[in-house]
Parts: structure tokens; C-alpha cells; sequence
């Protein structure tokens, strides 16, 4: 009985796969044996014609250029693959899904993901993968090399695609464009992640707090707020952070590298939130709040602002489970447990735990109130003391006491009389 067509009657020793052929057994098979092997990577080829080829990418030889964008190539080949991303042209296709791909070895690569094969194994881990390109890129977490290098700003990274979207930093260039709302951007995986905003899909949900993100790596990333970790570390001053783009825009300030440029007055910032924060001064645009029209200067003022109306509160102390709307809140309420008081008096050693109330005590000192009331002209060095004090010509008291429903016009007025009247003593 002749073997049907779509049989796999050839199996691998090495790995348990599965060939359609003798011939294709055989190609599969130099996976395993190591004949040409890359000193600089590790990488092994079945003909030393393609480790050849291989070495030019270490040897950063690019002997042929694009002539429609400045990109150049290591081999005649690679050139005419990219400008299949100009003419738009991918002539294989997948006949299971119909997904289209410029280059045939594309096509094999993504045929796995339909078979669930991963005939390239980590001889360190163990660690299985559909293309040598994913092998190799995992081989680096082990070496811990970063062969790709920014010759501008000295940036260092695995993949080679993450510095080609590197390097758009500089360029400036957002060749992936929103279909929906003209949006460009310097990748792709931003551009796919963009279109989740108007589709609204949030498909991964803190289970802590609920709060749901686009991708995964947004959750991983946000439930470190609620684990306290911070594996990213400054090697300078030893600051720690929750993600990596956090460390990498708090480096720029200490080597004071600033490569988000203002087009209109020409200012850098070390940061694009930076940036986008600036621009507000040229167009005047303010994020609002369209509950109570609040506007503020950058959007994630407007969200953190959004928790007071919703009640959000993600952030929790470890010592005593009070949650907060946002970081900075907690870090002060935590300096009530350690008893830390980082800001300090110049001018009479007086000890605060955060920089507002530092400023405030220097008023003391200066003399200055620098806030008036409108109505009468009082001045007053803090301004919640105006609103307080603004209660005394309207009549509004908006605190009242639990106990006996006396109402007063601040909270602290509130507090005093419990403490007097009822012996009521906060717990901590």
C-alpha cells in the first residue's frame, strides 16, 4: 500500500519530527550535527557557503544598498527581499491560513505554528524553537552577549530588529501607519498594539485590582505595582524600576542624553512623555476629564485624576493594607511606618517626609503667603488654606463627624474636635 499523500513516514532519532521524505529527513538531520560551527555566536551550519554568508553579519560588511530608502545589505539576496517590503510583494502564502510572506524560508517558519514543530534546541537548556533566527537571539541570554551596537548613542541590544526599530529614535522615521486614524509609528508591534485602542479589546485583567491591559507584557509590567518589585537597576545610583523603559529614560539623566526633540522650538527631552508634556505650551491641547472637565498637561494626570471619580485605589501599603490612587501617595504614606524624612530644613535642620511640606515650612522662614484670599485679601502660605479659609465668607462646612454629625470646614477641624470630644484616637 503506497503512502498517501500529507503521511510522515520518515521519523528524526534526534528529535522525534516527523519528514514527508528521505531527502527532507536528511536536511533536517545537519539541525543536529554540528559541520560548520560560527565562533562569534555559536551557530552551526550544514554548508560552510552559509556560515560564510552568516560571518558577513558580524563583520557588519553591507555591500548593497536600497535604492529607495538608505538601508543596505550583506548579500545580493537579502537586498532583493527587502524590496519586496517596497513593491508590497509576498509571492508564499500559507494554504492553512492564507498569511502571506516575502521569502519561502518565511513561509516554513510560520508552517510550524500550525504543527507546534521546534526542531532547534538549546544545547544549555533545553529550550526548543521553530527558526535558527529564535535560537540563536535565545543563545545571547545565556552568553550574555549584545552583538548589535548604536553607532549614535551606543545603545545594545539581541535581536537585530530591535535596533533597526531603534534606530527610528534618531531617524525619526514611522514607516507603520493606523488605518483608522493616521497614527505612524516607528513599529510594528506599537502599531498592533495602538489598534487595540480603537477596537477597546483588553483582553488581560490584573486579578488584584481588575484594571485590564492590551498585551500581556503590559500586565506582567503593571502587577509589579502590586508586588513591590522592581528588577530593573540603575548601575549609577542603584535607583530600582518596574519596567525596563523606565530605567532607560532614568539613565538619560545622569549621561543627560536627550533624544525626543521639540519640532517647533527645537528643546530635548530625555523622555517622550517629556516631550509630550512640552508640546502642550505650543498647542495649548489639555487632556480633560469628561465627568467634571478638569484638564491636565499630560494624560497620565487625567488618568491618576479618573481614580476619584471610579474610587480606584491600586496601590496598597504592606504594613497596614491601606491603598491608594496613585505611587507617590503610597511612597509618602509608607515614610509614616519607617519614620523616613528624606527633605530637610537648610535653614533649621527641620526634617518633612515630602518635598511639599518642605516647601511649605519654608515659607516660615521667608515670610512670604504668596496666596490670597479674594475676597477679604488675607494671605496665606498654603493653598488649602485658602479654600479652608474661602469656607468663612461662603458658610460651606463639608466635614462632619461620624459620632455626632457636627460639621466643620476642614478636615482637620474634624479630627480635633473627635480627639477632644469623643477621645477618638486614628489607628495605624
Amino acid at each position: 500500500m503506497g503512502k498517501q499523500a500529507g503521511d510522515k513516514a520518515f521519523p528524526c532519532q534526534e528529535c522525534n519530527s516527523s519528514l514527508a521524505t528521505m531527502s527532507d529527513l536528511k536536511k533536517h538531520t545537519r539541525i543536529h550535527t554540528v559541520n560548520k560551527l560560527c565562533k562569534v555566536c555559536g551557530l552551526s551550519f550544514p554548508k560552510g557557503s552559509k556560515l560564510q554568508k552568516h560571518m558577513q553579519t558580524h563583520k557588519g560588511e553591507k555591500h548593497f544598498p536600497c535604492e529607495v530608502c538608505r538601508n543596505s545589505y550583506s548579500t545580493k539576496s537579502n537586498l532583493k527581499i527587502h524590496m519586496m517590503t517596497h513593491t508590497g510583494e509576498k509571492p508564499f502564502s500559507c494554504e492553512i491560513c492564507g498569511s502571506s510572506f516575502t521569502m519561502k524560508s518565511s513561509l516554513k517558519i510560520h508552517r510550524r505554528t500550525h504543527t507546534g514543530e521546534k526542531p532547534y534546541s538549546c544545547q544549555v537548556c533545553g529550550s526548543s524553537y521553530t527558526s535558527t533566527g529564535g535560537l540563536q537571539v535565545h543563545m545571547y541570554a545565556h552568553t550574555g552577549n549584545k552583538p548589535h551596537s548604536c553607532k549614535v548613542c551606543g545603545y545594545k541590544c539581541i535581536a537585530r530588529s530591535a535596533m533597526r526599530d531603534h534606530m527610528r529614535i534618531h531617524t525619526g522615521e514611522k514607516p507603520f501607519s493606523c488605518e483608522v486614524c493616521g497614527r505612524a509609528f516607528s513599529a510594528r508591534s506599537s502599531l498592533n498594539k495602538h489598534m487595540h485602542t480603537h477596537t477597546g479589546e483588553k483582553f488581560h485583567s490584573c486579578a488584584v485590582c481588575g484594571t485590564a491591559f492590551v498585551t500581556k507584557s503590559d500586565l506582567k509590567t503593571h502587577m509589579r505595582v502590586h508586588t513591590g518589585e522592581k528588577p530593573y537597576s540603575c548601575e549609577v545610583c542603584g535607583s530600582a524600576f518596574t519596567s525596563s523603559s523606565g530605567l532607560k529614560s532614568h539613565v538619560r539623566t545622569h549621561t543627560r542624553e536627550n533624544h525626543y526633540t521639540c519640532a517647533v522650538c527645537g528643546s530635548s527631552f530625555a523622555t517622550k512623555y517629556g516631550l509630550n508634556t512640552h508640546k502642550i505650551k505650543h498647542t495649548g491641547e489639555k487632556p480633560s476629564c469628561d465627568i467634571c472637565n478638569a484638564s491636565f498637561s499630560a494624560k497620565s494626570y487625567l488618568k491618576r485624576h479618573m481614580r476619584v471619580h471610579t474610587g480606584e485605589k491600586p496601590y496598597s501599603c504592606d504594613v497596614c493594607s491601606s491603598s491608594f490612587a496613585d505611587k507617590y501617595s503610597l511612597n509618602t504614606h509608607t515614610r509614616t511606618h519607617t519614620g523616613e524624612k528624606p527633605y530637610a530644613c537648610k535653614m533649621c535642620n527641620s526634617a518633612f517626609n515630602t518635598l511639599n511640606s518642605l516647601k511649605i515650612h519654608s515659607l516660615t522662614h521667608s515670610g512670604e503667603k504668596p496666596f490670597t484670599c479674594e475676597v477679604c485679601g488675607a494671605g496665606f502660605s498654603e493653598k488649602a488654606k485658602v479654600t479652608v479659609h474661602m469656607r468663612t465668607h461662603t458658610g460651606e462646612k463639608p466635614y462632619h463627624c461620624e459620632f455626632c454629625g457636627s460639621t466643620y470646614a476642614s478636615r482637620q477641624q474634624v479630627t480635633r474636635h473627635k480627639r477632644l470630644i469623643h477621645g477618638y484616637v486614628k489607628k495605624v
